[in-house]
């Protein structure tokens, strides 16, 4: 009898460490210590790697040079890219020509953000919106932005109306279309706990439905400023003019009508800096706060 009496408080003690033990992860799972990663880290993993990547592709350029592999008017020499990126700053023009495309890209880009944002909510959560503009926003999106130039052209001519046209049909779907995709990924609990609580229409949108769809919105920002730095590009080569002023793209297309491979090299590995510069600079630092406040950042 005894031992049939000490079974119940067998079983309830079990029960309670198990009890016990469950509380103790939850609670080392919500105590997950998340952290600022410091400057030094950042340049390290972030900077250092697609700097030594351009450092291999110039050395590797430098060799194929020195072995002459190819002809000078195939590959030019790094000395003469250095020495065409050298004239532009003696001359004064080389922060002048990034600072038109970058200014442009980044304004086009603030724009197609205020159009592809409520246009995103709308198409995720009505029904009849989405079954008549969803798929014309994924054609748009697969549409190359190069095919807008002529029409924008004919349009508005050769000014800022016409480069920031192309901008904003080449960006606004990736960022529709990437806040779609992240409102598709919140889980329905979220949503009725905010209908629950009162968070409807606009208030749930902002208190729920935004902040749950973050990650993917986020990636959607950065497709579309792939896309509106390449629309921009696009632009620049096709419709450059004295009016608009010379920018990256501009400066491509004259080293290739002066048969200048050097400025044409130069040219191109601007745009590539500037696209790597925005990516560290503002979408990191973005997508590491993201990471952070979502305690997903921690320390190993």
């Amino acid at each position: 009898m005894a031992s049939t009496d000490t079974t119940p408080k067998v079983a309830a003690k079990d029960k309670a460490d198990d009890l016990a033990g469950l509380e103790a992860g939850l609670d080392a799972l919500d105590a997950v210590e998340t952290h600022r990663t410091p400057v030094r880290e950042v340049l390290v993993k972030k900077v250092l790697p697609p700097l030594l990547a351009v450092g291999l592709v110039l050395l590797v350029w430098q060799i194929l040079v020195a072995a002459k592999v190819t002809d000078e008017t195939k590959l030019p020499a790094l000395s003469a890219v250095w020495d065409s990126l050298a004239d532009m700053w003696v001359k004064g023009t080389l922060l002048e020509v990034i600072w038109t495309s970058v200014s442009r890209g980044l304004l086009g880009f603030l724009l197609a953000l205020a159009i592809g944002t409520p246009l995103g909510l709308i198409v995720a959560r009505v029904k009849f919106v989405r079954a008549a503009i969803g798929p014309i926003l994924q054609g748009l999106q697969s549409l190359p932005s190069v095919a807008w130039v002529p029409p924008a052209v004919l349009w508005f001519g050769l000014n800022d109306a016409m480069m920031y046209t192309v901008i904003l049909l080449g960006a606004v779907p990736s960022i529709a279309n990437g806040l779609v995709s992240g409102i598709d990924q919140v889980p329905p609990l979220f949503l009725r706990a905010g209908r629950t609580l009162g968070a409807t229409g606009l208030r749930g949108a902002r208190h729920i439905v935004m902040p749950a769809a973050l990650p993917g919105y986020l990636a959607g920002l950065k497709q579309g400023w792939a896309f509106s730095w390449r629309s921009l590009m696009a632009a620049e080569i096709i419709a450059s003019s004295p009016d608009l002023g010379l920018g990256l793209g501009q400066l491509l297309e004259n080293g290739r009508n002066n048969i200048d491979l050097p400025g044409v090299f130069l040219a191109i590995l601007l745009i590539l800096v500037v696209g790597i510069a925005i990516d560290l600079l503002i979408f990191s630092p973005v997508e590491r706060w993201v990471l952070r406040t979502r305690g997903l950042l921690v320390k190993s």
